[in-house]
C-alpha cells in the first residue's frame, strides 16, 4: 500500500519581518512627535526670552530719561547742552562717542548711531529748518545707573538731545522756549533696541515738565490751563505706546 507524505504549509511563511517594519514605523512616528516637541519647546523659549529683552530693554530706556531729567535740572542754560561744546550728562563715559562693547560680547557703534539718527531725521523732514540737531548727552550701562551694583541688566542706554521742533526759529542749535526733544535708546542681548521719546519743559519753579502734549488726557489739559505742575520728577511715564515711524510715544 503506497504511502503518502503532505506537507504542512507554515500560514506566518508570507509574514516574515512584519513586526520589525512596524516597529520601524512606530520609532519613525516617536522621533518625530520628539523632534517637533523639542522644536515647540526651544521656539517658545526663544519668544520669551525676546520678549522680557524687549521689556527690559524699554524700562531701560525709560530709566534713562529720568536720570537725565536730574541733570538737566542742574543745567540753567539748555543752549550749553545744544550748541557745539554740548555739555554732557554726569551719566556718560566714553563722551559717548565710538564703540562700545555690550555685557554679552555684542558692540554698538555710538558715533554711527548718532550719524543714522540724524541722516533719518534729515530725510523725514517733518519740521524743516526746525528740525533737531541730535547731541549725544548721556550714556552708559544700565547697571551703572545706581551705586553699589544694585541693578542687574545688561543693557545699554544712549540719550540724544535736541531743540523742541515746535519752534519756528530755524535754528536747532538755540532753545528759545525752554522745551526739548528726549530720545533714549537701549541696546540689548541678540539685537534687542528700544526706544523712547519725550519733550521736557522747564517751569517757572525748579521742576522740569515730562510728556507729550498732544496724548495727554483732559486733566492734564486743565492742569495746564490753571498753570498747576502736571508731573513732577520722580514720577515715571505711564504711556508705552510707540508710533513705529518716528519712535515717539503715543
Amino acid at each position: 500500500m503506497p504511502s503518502h507524505c503532505t506537507r504542512r504549509r507554515s500560514p506566518l511563511r508570507n509574514e516574515r519581518g512584519a513586526a520589525l517594519i512596524i516597529a520601524l514605523m512606530a520609532t519613525m512616528l516617536l522621533t518625530a512627535l520628539g523632534a517637533a516637541l523639542v522644536m515647540v519647546t526651544n521656539t517658545e523659549t526663544a519668544i520669551t526670552t525676546n520678549y522680557r529683552n524687549a521689556q527690559e530693554a524699554l524700562y531701560a530706556a525709560d530709566a534713562g530719561i529720568e536720570r537725565v531729567v536730574q541733570d538737566l535740572l542742574m543745567v540753567p542754560n539748555w543752549n550749553r547742552i545744544l550748541d557745539a561744546t554740548a555739555t554732557k550728562s554726569a551719566f556718560s563715559e566714553s563722551g559717548c562717542a565710538g564703540t562700545v562693547t555690550l555685557a554679552n560680547g555684542e558692540s554698538v557703534n555710538l558715533t554711527a548711531a548718532t550719524n543714522t539718527l540724524q541722516s533719518e531725521t534729515d530725510t523725514a523732514n517733518l519740521w524743516g529748518t526746525n528740525d533737531p540737531a541730535w547731541k549725544a548727552y548721556a550714556c552708559g550701562k544700565m547697571s551703572d545707573l545706581l551705586p553699589n551694583d544694585s541693578i542687574d541688566s545688561n543693557m545699554y542706554i544712549v540719550i540724544w538731545v535736541g531743540d523742541d521742533p515746535s519752534e519756528t526759529d530755524g535754528t536747532p542749535a538755540v532753545d528759545g522756549n525752554g522745551v526739548l526733544t528726549l530720545r533714549a535708546e537701549a541696546y540689548g542681548p541678540t539685537g534687542t533696541r528700544k526706544v523712547v521719546e519725550v519733550t521736557i519743559a522747564r517751569t517757572a519753579s525748579t521742576e522740569i515738565e515730562r510728556g507729550q502734549i498732544a496724548q495727554r488726557g483732559q486733566e492734564e489739559l486743565n492742569q495746564r490751563a490753571r498753570k498747576a505742575a502736571v508731573q513732577t520728577p520722580g514720577k515715571s511715564l505711564t504711556n508705552q505706546s510707540m508710533n513705529v515711524r518716528t519712535g515717539n510715544l503715543q
